[in-house]
């Protein structure tokens, strides 16, 4: 492959290891919590923001994007000030990954070249199911109660280019791959791609799009710690066992079945519980956490995953009072008026 066929990219472009998050969030009346189709005029009496807010592809949607970060605790702060300005137009927000797989978390952690990211890229995939079943945040569809934990994982496997990318050797690769989908898709680009994680040339990232959005700005930001923390280990580390992609497509099932609750393969197809995963995964983030300035954000994992995540609250409330009460609590917790836990 020529040196002119590689994709322009921005890696190096800014700090190695920044961050930066999108929440794709629902547009609600305030006090009921229905949907409503608003964000042309959401946007017309927005004011100035620190970040950015845009359409997102229905029009009860919109979404919010922070600039680059240092840390969690910046980028998940950034996120809140965007909601209060939403908020401040009148409208409602709801955080919940339901009726469309555009509700997710995006997640980019900024790398300092190209061969670091398509390394970062490799490590990453073999996280994706743990990270799948902590974010589980969508049980209901159509006001009944799926069986799932992450309906939305589910529902995005009818999107084409929507699964677990390959493992690619280098960046010449992660190129000649995009050249050869670009045209058998007929798409513009690599952005086409709805993948669960991409690296993003065009931004100098490697981008984590896997998971369902949250309610609560808390559970965001130990989400976003435990990302942030991971991609650097695995930029940084020897490589792992490259787990099949069959595998790791089961594992996502598996997470979206289950949630917190699941057992998970590992590259050999053994089964593990999502506790014991995650403690494997809090020891290789931790000794990153302090110098990325996310520590205390990484240790709310553990409470997120003894509550059961998001989808077993969601089903507590439910059960006791309803539909209706379930979309008012959620749309408390977004705006930051209800207790997250």
């Amino acid at each position: 492959m020529s040196d002119d066929d590689e994709i322009e990219n921005a890696f190096g472009s800014q700090a190695p290891f920044s961050v930066g998050v999108e929440e794709e969030l629902f547009l609600v009346d305030p006090v009921t919590g229905h949907q409503t189709n608003t964000s042309a005029a959401v946007l017309e009496r927005l004011g100035p923001v620190d970040g950015q807010v845009e359409r997102e592809v229905h029009a009860c949607q919109i979404e919010l994007i922070t600039d680059v970060c240092e840390s969690a605790a910046e980028a998940v702060g950034t996120l809140g000030g965007l909601r209060r300005a939403v908020l401040a137009t009148g409208a409602g927000l709801l955080g919940y990954a339901v009726a469309t797989p555009v509700s997710a978390i995006h997640i980019h952690v900024g790398m300092p070249d190209a061969e670091t990211a398509i390394k970062a890229f490799n490590g990453m995939r073999g996280h994706l199911p743990l990270l799948l079943a902590l974010a589980a945040n969508s049980p209901f569809r159509h006001g009944r109660d799926t069986g799932l934990a992450a309906s939305r994982e589910v529902t995005l496997r009818g999107w084409p280019r929507s699964g677990v990318p390959r493992a690619m050797r280098d960046f010449a690769d992660f190129c000649a791959a995009t050249k050869v989908l670009v045209r058998a898709a007929d798409v513009p680009d690599y952005t086409w791609f709805w993948w669960k994680l991409r690296p993003h040339p065009r931004l100098g990232t490697v981008e984590i799009r896997a998971l369902d959005v949250q309610a609560s700005l808390e559970d965001t930001a130990a989400l976003v710690a435990l990302v942030h923390c991971l991609a650097r280990d695995v930029a940084e580390a020897d490589p792992s066992p490259d787990p099949p992609g069959e595998v790791l497509e089961e594992g996502a099932f598996r997470a979206a079945r289950f949630g917190v609750q699941a057992c998970l393969p590992d590259a050999e197809g053994d089964l593990h519980s999502v506790e014991k995963l995650l403690a494997e995964a809090l020891d290789q983030a931790r000794p990153h956490a302090e110098d990325l300035g996310c520590a205390d954000e990484l240790e709310l994992l553990p409470d997120l995953l003894a509550r059961g995540g998001g989808a077993a609250r969601q089903r507590a409330i439910y059960e006791i009072a309803g539909m209706d009460a379930l979309l008012r609590e959620l749309t408390e917790i977004t705006g930051g008026s209800a207790p997250t836990r």
